[in-house]
């Protein structure tokens, strides 16, 4: 799409400068500005990822466990919307989540992470949802005993 972008307002600022009008190219090439910004935002919106401190290779150890709760999706280290899908379905069954299966990491699925990470990964905070450091660094040993999974 975006070569074809570019190749239209290529041609478009050719014709303008070739009839005189440039005031009027400037308007055209204008125009699909607002169509690309559109594209973007939703693609970003899609695309999120939330690691919470862990490095690619964490998040991939991570993906990997994972592949053992319905996650079918690349081990790439990118923690998006199918990796914490597979994560809450997980976390529904041994650590008593009850929200949407939305792979979006809100409150409650913090929690639920934090109750997992204080039964044997050193989690001693408060369950309250907010992804503080312990909750990320408790988080990282979780995600490098994993690593047995990638094997």
């Amino acid at each position: 799409m975006r070569t074809l972008t570019k190749a239209l307002v290529s041609a478009t600022a050719a014709v303008g400068i070739a009839t005189g009008g440039l005031a009027t190219t400037g308007t055209a090439v204008a125009a699909p500005a607002p169509t690309q910004q559109q594209t973007a935002t939703s693609e970003v919106g899609t695309l999120a990822v939330v690691n919470l401190g862990l490095s690619t290779r964490q998040a991939k150890n991570v993906q990997c466990w994972l592949k053992h709760w319905d996650y079918r999706g690349e081990i790439d280290g990118l923690l998006g919307t199918n990796s914490w899908k597979a994560f809450q379905n997980y976390l529904e069954v041994a650590r008593g989540y009850n929200g949407e299966i939305d792979g979006i990491v809100g409150p409650q699925t913090i929690q639920a992470l934090q109750r997992l990470l204080a039964s044997a990964w050193g989690y001693e905070g408060r369950i309250d949802g907010i992804a503080g450091e312990q909750t990320k660094d408790a988080f990282k040993r979780f995600a490098n005993d994993q690593a047995v999974y990638c094997s």
